[in-house]
């Protein structure tokens, strides 16, 4: 099939693009160029003859163009991260992960090739904040701005398929890990300190929990989100075991060999304190079964950091 990933040189959008491609499907990753001094996840698949990659601000280009001949389109373009979320950041929340949305959509409407939309979601629409396993049909009540914006685009994605029957399935991803994703979130930016020896702020007392998802799982289960068919419908997807921020941090001590310097800061704003996913739905309708335990998962992204770092990484 033709497939266009937006959001394709973020960390999960160029594993689920390699993924595509080595399963024969002529794949257009669109996204902005990667910035300097970061690592440019697309750097396999550059060249690849099943994969083209169009460098664009997804605000301002041609998404009709984009998607005029896509069978399936995955949406993962968008900003994440519940702390920045707030004040003055919420526009270009709203911009990236609302309006762009809601354009890609209309830019969807009435074509008569196109089977599916697959919508990248998050826990963050349900709260997190009572530690209950969270099925589909939970309430969602955001606890932070980003959150809000995710909940917006599933909203919109319903929208416009009761409307206009653009098909749609959305996933609602808990806490993605998983090399090479080096930026500032949880548990690269622990493994960061740990090989440096450095201090390590930890808002919170560490008895958070969450659902944490190897990468090559959640991309298995957009895969066969592609292929579902029925529309309209929301999934969690979620990790083979949910743990404490604690508990990873004690993985993380045993890789490294020796404590961590831990320095305890206050909780901040949106963080919810639990997320578990309830992926019964998930393993019933689409086979999702995760399949990379945890302690393996933070296994072979310690490998991969602790290279980075010995070959003189500084991200």
């Amino acid at each position: 099939m033709n497939i266009v990933v937006t959001g394709a040189a973020g960390f999960i959008g160029s594993h689920l693009c390699e993924a595509l491609a080595a399963l024969g499907h002529d794949v257009v990753g669109a996204d902005r160029a990667t910035a300097p001094g970061r690592p440019d996840h697309l750097a396999e698949l550059r060249g690849h003859p099943r994969f083209r990659f169009v460098e664009a601000d997804l605000l301002e280009c041609d998404l009709a163009g984009l998607v005029t001949d896509a069978d399936v389109v995955f949406h993962l373009a968008g900003i994440a991260g519940v702390r920045s979320s707030w004040g003055d950041s919420f526009d270009a929340y709203l911009r990236a992960n609302v309006l762009l949305t809601q354009r890609l959509l209309e830019a969807c409407k009435g074509s008569p090739r196109l089977r599916k939309i697959v919508y990248a979601s998050s826990s963050s629409v349900y709260g997190g904040g009572g530690g209950a396993v969270s099925s589909e049909d939970a309430p969602t009540r955001p606890i932070s701005p980003y959150g809000l914006t995710k909940l917006a685009g599933e909203h919109l994605c319903r929208l416009y398929w009761q409307e206009f029957g653009v098909p749609y399935t959305a996933l609602r991803y808990f806490t993605v890990y998983g090399p090479p994703q080096r930026a500032g979130r949880g548990v690269p930016r622990f493994m960061r300190a740990a090989l440096r020896d450095e201090p390590l702020p930890l808002y919170g007392d560490g008895t958070q929990t969450r659902d944490f998802t190897y990468v090559s799982d959640l991309v298995q289960a957009n895969i066969a989100a592609m292929a579902y068919d029925k529309h309209g419908t929301v999934f969690n997807v979620g990790g083979a075991a949910t743990a404490s921020v604690n508990e990873v941090l004690g993985m993380i001590e045993e890789l490294a060999g020796r404590p961590l310097r831990i320095e305890r800061l206050p909780g901040q704003p949106g963080d919810p304190h639990a997320t578990r996913a309830d992926t019964a739905l998930a393993r019933r309708e689409l086979g999702y079964a995760p399949a990379v335990p945890l302690k393996e998962g933070l296994a072979r992204q310690w490998a991969y950091m602790r290279q980075l770092y010995e070959g003189g990484a500084q991200g």
